[in-house]
């Protein structure tokens, strides 16, 4: 889970990029949703996070039955339970004044949509900027609120396992928290957006005061709000027979299985090596289903059992590596912030036999164009390949490990 109180420093009015909202099917949404706003143009805002949801003392929104805000229409000023009732189909909106939550099914259940201020002329639009469903059914007007917020999470339904009290955002509750999920939580002040995923991506739900002991209850099931990343391993093929299911590193799954044939990714990326303390050969993974071995094979996995795996943790800022064409530092040498292909057509190096990383995650791959074996590098000094049970392996291109997972 990734929580995000409706707070913030933007004016309704404002519909310029400052504004750090999504307000139109051309804004960028590469940015987390903040749908704080002011109460007025004039009002004196504060800037932390805890300035409270001040919207339009109005809010209003249109629904159109077909694209282009043509056909029939229904404004809305306040929560509306069942659309149908309405419209038989939604296919365009306008959003006037304040901030709505929209919801694939009646009684506000299911998948949810944040819409700010603005036009949405299509439903293709709305699904480019994360909406993950085709028709809405219902939809809830997010209230005016000044204060501070407070929401204390939960590990697991019930208010079980570890809990935490938050009063502002938290864009990976792994980093901050250590925790694997969160499946409940109490809600004592303020409005809150939770996702799915960290830094705000993802499915998302709104989460007004009040006790929510199970997310599931909401239309939610299988939706874990988390920022944890999390692959299962299955002894048999096709996601059959015992598993294990990882969301750290692990250096010895023997304990858990004694052979892996099949995997899922729900979430992230790892690396998976076929021996044990992250030793030997190595395969980058992300987010997929993988129903046996020779799939993984056919994608470039050179081994036939998984011993270890590691969780690549999420980067944001800048990647800097300097690469060495010797052990211990030795040789030719060179700084790179971004990928490469071939570094004898770049720097003209024969090889790579050490590295120090200095930011971000990298894949190393054995041949140019980022084909053959890989190795995965963190931040850290690596004098010699041959101490990582890589022994005789070239590296001659690399490639940054970026938020695709």
């Amino acid at each position: 889970m990734v929580a995000h109180p409706l707070a913030g420093v933007v004016d309704p009015l404002d519909d310029s990029p400052a504004a750090g909202l999504v307000d139109s099917p051309a804004a960028d949404v590469s940015d987390p949703l903040v749908a704080g706003v002011h109460d007025s143009p004039a009002a004196d805002v504060d800037g932390s996070p805890a300035a409270g949801l001040v919207d339009s003392p109005v809010a209003d929104i249109t629904f159109y039955e077909e694209k282009n805000f043509q056909g029939r229409s229904y404004e809305c000023m306040s929560d509306c339970s069942d659309m149908s009732s309405y419209l038989s189909r939604f296919q365009s909106c306008r959003v006037e004044s304040g901030c709505f939550m929209v919801y694939e099914r009646n009684n506000y259940m299911g998948q949810q949509f944040f819409m700010r201020r603005g036009e949405y002329n299509d439903m293709q639009s709305m699904m480019s900027m994360g909406m993950m469903f085709d028709n809405i059914r219902s939809c809830r007007m997010i209230p005016y609120h000044r204060g501070q917020f407070r929401m204390k999470i939960y590990e697991r339904e019930n208010y079980g396992g570890q809990s935490n009290e938050m009063m502002d955002d938290c864009d990976n509750i792994q980093d901050r928290y250590r925790m694997s999920d969160c499946q409940s939580c109490n809600v004592m002040d303020g409005h809150w957006l939770m996702y799915e995923q960290a830094h705000y991506k993802g499915r998302m739900m709104y989460m007004r005061p009040g006790e929510y002991r199970s997310f599931k209850d909401m239309g939610m099931s299988g939706m874990r709000f988390m920022s944890m990343r999390r692959i299962t391993f299955y002894e048999e093929k096709n996601f059959q027979g015992r598993s294990y299911e990882c969301m750290s590193d692990c250096s010895d799954m023997s304990s858990y299985l004694t052979r892996c044939q099949s995997c899922r990714v729900e979430s992230g990326c790892f690396m998976v090596y076929e021996r044990n303390n992250y030793m030997g050969q190595q395969f980058f993974m992300r987010r997929g289903e993988y129903n046996d071995m020779q799939r993984m094979m056919s994608m470039g996995m050179m081994f036939d059992n998984i011993r270890s795996c590691r969780m690549i943790p999420y980067h944001r800022g800048q990647f800097r590596m300097k690469i060495y064409e010797r052990e211990n530092y030795g040789g030719q040498s060179n700084e790179m912030m971004d990928d490469c292909d071939n570094i004898q057509d770049r720097y003209r190096m024969s090889d790579c036999q050490s590295c120090n990383v200095m930011d971000g995650h990298w894949l190393m791959y054995e041949q140019a164009h980022y084909k053959g074996r890989m190795m995965y590098m963190r931040p850290g000094e690596y004098r010699s390949f041959k101490d990582m049970g890589m022994s005789g392996m070239r590296f001659m291109s690399m490639r940054r490990v970026t938020d695709m997972c």
